[in-house]
């Protein structure tokens, strides 16, 4: 199998981390990206190393065009041309919207929807020329069905499923699938957080009557990366438990 280079943003993050695990199990060199300042970048690192995986990190707040730019540049200098891409980095800042502030609102769209472009600028056209590319964006099911005090995060995971469809139809013909995730609730370290009793809450409401395992996500996105799935763009792939089917 051809070793491809896959770079994933919000590689820190729960559901980042394993991403990064599952494209690495499959054969890939993983690259991830992390917030300038991220306390918990060189843990992280040695974590991944006592795992047996060596997967640097590269700085850049993805709501930055110039510093994700700088971002891709290192990358390609430091390690190859991107052939993967996950969009994966996103923020929360939920409020009912007659209380959510403008700078709340900004926030969440900069980071979870204005990446989309500030990221994939300027690797897509680079996948193009090469004739070969996976980019893989992560929505949400409350991006496909809304919900209330996330009007900012609905609205920028509905964008990024509408960012996902008109990008896969202009790099159809070059080699390059372009797919997006839309996850439920997933048991990662922040969710597993929440007070025992909400979260039952939440579990309750999932027809499966469990979390998510990061790793589902994870293999999904392995499998959108791989050669299997060339035939699939355009795509949203609902993975939520039968919270919500379309």
């Amino acid at each position: 199998m051809t070793q491809r280079i896959a770079l994933v943003t919000g590689a820190v993050g729960g559901l980042g981390t394993a991403i990064c695990r599952e494209l690495a199990k499959a054969g890939h060199r993983v690259v991830g990206n992390f917030y300038p300042g991220d306390p918990a970048k060189d843990a992280w690192v040695e974590a991944r190393k006592a795992e047996g995986l060596d997967i640097p990190l590269f700085a850049a707040d993805v709501s930055d065009y110039d510093q994700c730019a700088a971002m891709v540049e290192a990358i390609e200098k430091e390690v190859g041309p991107i052939d993967i891409l996950v969009n994966n980095a996103g923020i929360t800042r939920d409020k009912f919207f007659p209380k959510m502030e403008k700078g709340q609102w900004d926030a969440v769209i900069a980071t979870n929807l204005d990446s989309l472009f500030n990221v994939t600028h300027k690797i897509s056209p680079k996948m193009a020329e090469r004739g070969w590319g996976r980019i893989i964006n992560i929505s949400s099911v409350n991006g496909v069905k809304g919900q209330a005090g996330q009007t900012n995060y609905s609205a920028a995971k509905a964008g990024c499923i509408g960012f996902t469809k008109a990008l896969a139809q202009e790099l159809a013909n070059k080699g390059v699938t372009v797919n997006a995730i839309a996850p439920g609730y997933i048991g990662t370290e922040m969710v597993m957080a929440i007070k025992e009793e909400i979260r039952q809450a939440i579990i309750d409401s999932v027809p499966m009557k469990r979390l998510g395992k990061p790793e589902e996500i994870g293999g999904l996105c392995a499998y959108l990366a791989s050669d299997l799935a060339g035939y699939m763009t355009g795509a949203t792939m609902n993975i939520n438990g039968g919270l919500h089917m379309c």
